[in-house]
């Protein structure tokens, strides 16, 4: 089923909400330009890309031809329109961050389902109409965010924008496969915005940790559990172990530690640079910057003895 098929009043209201969600994601996109400081055209193109973005994004991997945004020019005006206001006034304070939030959750569902809804048109597999409706909705804020050279808020922010957009999307498929469209156009926008407000009144996140890796708690336990069988393996080996080759293997791993740390303070000592060095690459009259970048220099200029000891090693490897 095609959206244009779908009653004229939930096109019309699905249409607005885009525009107006255009409108915003420009306005959004001009305050970032604001605050890094860029020219009028920064603020255009940060607009441009911030509104435009993921529906260009969809467009172009669905391949449908010419995108959506390059089709009707209202909503490069729009976007254009966003960036003057962005420019001709200074947009900040709790009143404008919780207005934009609240009004940028609501056209992510939206988006999420026109994203979603174009997917499943094309008939595309479920789970390439949800990486298409969460693109639509959140591509164009990652596209932004690497045009100022930043790892995108998507990814650290750690707010639950991805879920909503994701819970919209999977509900549209459902209702679609259902042969209930127009129902899952009106609930499913609905759906991703009371979550969205859930999750900001009630302060949940996405839980970000470095040493969250269960598979190696589950490897660390086993081994504590098989640590017993381990140790009686290793008495049943000691007992059948020749005592010849206990010493010689014991003895090789003796040199090899012995070597290992002789190695170890040999990349001690050629990295560490000495103060005749460093006064080699320096001046009287060496500027500042000179002055910092001496020491790297001298490390630089010294190459001889690092590639003696690095052939040493080799041919000690090699005997």
């Amino acid at each position: 089923m095609n959206i244009d098929d779908v009653d004229p009043l939930i096109q019309n209201i699905y249409h607005s909400l885009e525009l107006i969600g255009v409108f915003l994601a420009a306005i959004v996109g001009g305050t970032v330009a604001r605050r890094y400081n860029l020219d009028i055209i920064g603020f255009f193109i940060m607009a441009l890309v911030s509104s435009l973005g993921g529906g260009m994004l969809r467009d172009m991997l669905i391949g449908q031809g010419t995108v959506a945004a390059m089709r009707s020019q209202e909503y490069l005006l729009l976007a254009l329109a966003g960036a003057l206001i962005a420019w001709l006034t200074l947009l900040r304070g709790w009143l404008w961050d919780l207005t934009s939030f609240h009004m940028d959750m609501v056209v992510l569902g939206v988006w999420a389902v026109t994203g979603t809804t174009k997917a499943l048109n094309y008939g595309l597999p479920w789970i390439s109409c949800v990486f298409m409706g969460v693109l639509t909705a959140l591509g164009g804020g990652m596209l932004r965010d690497i045009c100022i050279g930043k790892i995108p808020a998507l990814f650290t922010s750690q707010q639950m924008y991805v879920i909503p957009a994701t819970i919209a999307s999977v509900a549209m498929i459902a209702f679609f496969e259902a042969d209930r469209e127009p129902v899952g156009m009106v609930l499913s926008p609905i759906l991703a915005f009371v979550l969205a407000m859930l999750s900001y009144w009630m302060g949940w996140y996405i839980p970000a940790r470095q040493d969250f890796a269960p598979l190696n708690s589950i490897g660390s336990q086993l081994r504590q559990a098989l640590s017993p069988v381990e140790e009686a393996g290793r008495e049943v080996a000691r007992e059948v172990e020749p005592k010849w080759l206990r010493k010689w293997r014991h003895k090789q791993m003796e040199k090899s530690a012995a070597e290992s740390q002789e190695d170890a303070q040999e990349d001690v000592a050629d990295e560490t640079l000495t103060e005749k060095q460093v006064r080699e690459e320096v001046s009287d009259d060496t500027s500042r910057e000179e002055f910092l970048d001496a020491p790297y220099k001298a490390y630089m200029d010294a190459p001889d003895q690092r590639n003696n000891r690095e052939t040493l090693k080799l041919r000690r490897g090699r005997a």
